[in-house]
């Protein structure tokens, strides 16, 4: 029956740096494309928002237009009401009927004035709403023009990285395969705690490469005689000595002349 091979630490950290630096440059080709993506994405939000706002403002110039509709023929009733009581009041036979319909007739006069006072409010508010919706529009506009630039900036990013990307997305998966499961998981739970996504770092100075810790001597030997995995104290990245960093190249460089 056969059995699943064993890997060296060596062999481990040969495969974890071969991921890091794989995912290095993945990260390096999406930063290419900077705040991009995002800029695009909160201008589409901004965009509908706007839309959103301006239906609301256009269903309420309708609203203010049916209202004062409804006013004007609430004055033509009561002008065709004025009209009929001062007919009736050349027919009145006593003072209580001609005083009955002249009280009629104030009050229908009211009620045109009122109407009129009503429609006068809501033509300015129509005015002011009108204002609204044409910066509404003009904002649209300018942030349509905005967001044409950055998609087109974008997608030529895209053009030019997207072969590279799939490229290294590709060696990423495979790379992945090579690494023990449990290592993996260590190894992207310490890359999604820092905002650069290294999670396998060298020495550097006598120091740990991703923090700047100080590393000391007997634990730069331990690291160098790679037996075991180290992480640093301080930030919890794995480490691995400078030379086996330069070692490992990404597909396509030249690897660099281990010592012996």
């Amino acid at each position: 029956m056969a059995t699943a091979k064993e890997y060296s630490v060596e062999e481990k950290l040969v495969s974890l740096l071969t991921l890091q630096k794989i995912d290095s440059k993945l990260d390096e080709i999406r930063t290419l494309r900077g705040e991009l993506p995002m800029e695009v994405n909160d201008l589409e939000d901004e965009i509908a928002g706007l839309q959103t706002r301006l239906t609301h403002i256009e269903d309420e110039i309708a609203g203010i237009q049916k209202f004062i509709a409804n006013k004007k023929n609430i004055i033509k009733e009561a002008e065709a009401l004025i009209k009929k009581y001062e007919k009736q009041k050349d027919n009145v036979k006593n003072d209580r009927e001609f005083n009955a319909l002249q009280k009629e007739i104030e009050m229908q006069t009211l009620e045109i004035s009122l109407a009129e006072k009503h429609i006068k409010e809501a033509n300015e508010e129509i005015k002011e709403k009108n204002r609204i919706l044409e910066l509404a529009r003009q904002a649209i506009q300018d942030k349509e023009a905005n967001l044409k630039i950055k998609k087109s900036e974008l997608e030529k990013i895209i053009v030019e990285t997207e072969k590279e990307e799939a490229q290294f997305q590709k060696l990423a998966e495979d790379a992945r395969s090579k690494v023990d499961p449990r290592l993996l998981a260590a190894y992207e739970k310490i890359r999604k705690t820092y905002r650069n996504g290294l999670a396998v770092v060298p020495i550097e100075r006598d120091a740990c490469g991703g923090c700047y810790n100080a590393i000391p001597p007997q634990r730069q030997a331990e690291i160098r005689q790679r037996k075991k995995i180290i992480v640093c104290e301080n930030c919890g990245r794995i480490l691995v000595d400078a030379e086996l960093h330069e070692s490992v190249q990404l597909p396509g460089q030249k690897v660099a002349k281990v010592k012996s």
